[in-house]
């Protein structure tokens, strides 16, 4: 891992900071959490804190609209890493629960025309929940939910109750990060949960994680781009960064997606940023098309792991 890399990534935003000197430099907890802890006060996450409106939502509105709305920032955050602890995002958690919990145990911002939960905004919420802590029993009514949505071939579908009988790429991984946080904040869970997750794990690998499991050719151009923040879109390296987060084994099924990774690296050893989807958005955190932070991030932790 070359030394200006390292320099360069350290000379990004403190949420990039922290997860090189985590994840690339192997420094201790006490000194990644200091850096840690300044995202709620400088860069992109102190930018998104400021945004949230005196009732506690962001964008005026729980889920739309995208990409300002609650949910979305909220995803934005955690995936910068703001710290649990963080009273802002504590009163969003309760938010989703008291205007989205739903009689079926899942979430449901869209009760005046469904009657049922979407698994992929459950999913979605479940990872906030988890990751912020929120100390509410209905958050095990939501994790409850999600685990009873897997599909028979082991991943999820949110198009299920229209007769899908397929997994999606999308679904299943909001699902499984949804549970791998669930995991993580409430351990006691571990057994139930990883055999639920080794069984998306299974589906995902199963298609070399972008590929049509029957003819082996890319299933969506749009799952081999590197978009940050992915919203609810899947993607190969998403996956394979959800795959190193929880130390996965290292499986052949995963070669092919690490060989893509290694071939999208640039002459100068960064990985760039490409153009994530349409809709309204406070700022940029990166320019699509320039060297990114985040992929380049994302990209060394992942090779990291796969090297052992």
């Amino acid at each position: 891992m070359k030394p200006d890399i390292i320099s360069w990534l350290l000379e990004g935003d403190p949420s990039i900071r922290w997860q090189v000197q985590r994840d690339l430099l192997n420094l201790s907890p006490t000194k990644y959490e200091v850096e840690r802890r300044k995202i709620a006060k400088e860069g992109w996450g102190a930018q998104l804190l400021a945004l949230q409106e005196s009732n506690g939502h962001w964008g005026g509105g729980m889920y739309t609209p995208k990409w300002t709305s609650t949910t979305y920032t909220m995803l934005t955050l955690r995936l910068l890493g703001l710290p649990p602890n963080n009273p802002q995002a504590k009163r969003a958690c309760k938010l989703f629960l008291d205007e989205g919990f739903y009689t079926d145990g899942g979430i449901n911002f869209f009760s005046y025309s469904w009657k049922y939960s979407e698994t992929c905004v459950t999913s979605m919420i479940l990872a906030l929940l988890a990751y912020f802590r929120y100390p509410d029993k209905r958050v095990h009514d939501v994790a409850a939910y999600v685990v009873n949505q897997q599909m028979s071939d082991g991943g999820w579908n949110c198009r299920s109750y229209k007769g899908a009988t397929h997994s999606s790429f999308h679904t299943t991984i909001l699902a499984l990060e949804g549970l791998y946080e669930y995991h993580c904040t409430y351990p006691e869970k571990k057994k139930k949960i990883s055999q639920v997750r080794a069984c998306g794990h299974e589906f995902l690998l199963a298609h070399h994680l972008y590929k049509s499991h029957r003819s082996g050719t890319v299933f969506d151009a749009k799952m081999t781009t590197m978009p940050f923040p992915p919203r609810w879109r899947y993607d190969f390296l998403r996956a394979l960064d959800y795959f190193q987060a929880c130390n996965a084994p290292r499986e052949e099924r995963m070669s092919d997606a690490i060989e893509l990774l290694q071939k999208k690296q640039k002459p100068d050893d960064r990985w760039a940023m490409n153009t994530g989807m349409s809709g309204r958005k406070y700022f940029d955190l990166e320019k699509a098309g320039q060297p990114s932070r985040w992929n380049t991030l994302k990209a060394l932790r992942v090779l990291r792991w796969w090297e052992g």
